[in-house]
């Protein structure tokens, strides 16, 4: 099955000039859907991980089924402020000022095996602050993957673990 086919691009959204890409058109589709949590799910396999760690919020819809198969566990890491209890936290740039990421603070343990999983990769910086909140725990950052990779802003050479996509665009 070709998901890009049920991949929809936005142009102009979230601001012009910039191209989205919505998976709402791919999460819709059960057949598709179904496709592409299969896939993800043999792609995870061999890193045999003990937690997927989902980015704030797509990131949520792509973990909770995979988790189920490979019987690992999920934690959330979301924007400043959203996550109850002790946090840690992770201030990185951004192309024009700095966000800050949070987990919380029991989510990993140290030596467990995690996976970053999120929707998009873009220019790599999100999922590197991810990385960096989860081996803040102690824990081992095995890979790394999304629906979608925007191969044309490079964000995978950025990253300093394993890294896959399901699906590849190289120009916007």
């Amino acid at each position: 099955m070709d998901l890009k086919k049920h991949v929809r691009q936005i142009a102009d959204f979230p601001k012009p000039g910039i191209n989205f890409f919505d998976i709402s058109t791919l999460l819709i589709h059960p057949e598709a859907w179904s496709t592409a949590v299969q896939r993800m799910t043999e792609i995870l396999k061999p890193w045999k991980p003990d937690v997927l760690a989902a980015i704030d919020a797509r990131g949520f819809l792509v973990a909770a089924p995979v988790a189920i198969p490979l019987k690992c566990g999920i934690t959330m890491i979301r924007k400043s402020g959203k996550l109850p209890g002790k946090v840690r936290s992770h201030s990185y740039g951004l192309e024009y000022g700095t966000d800050v990421i949070e987990i919380q603070e029991d989510a990993v343990k140290p030596g467990q095996r995690v996976v970053i999983v999120d929707d998009l990769l873009a220019t790599g910086g999100t999922m590197m602050a991810a990385a960096a909140l989860v081996r803040s725990s102690g824990a081992e950052v095995v890979g790394s993957l999304a629906i979608i990779e925007l191969s044309f802003l490079k964000g995978r050479a950025k990253l300093d673990m394993p890294f896959q996509a399901l699906l590849s665009y190289d120009s916007d």
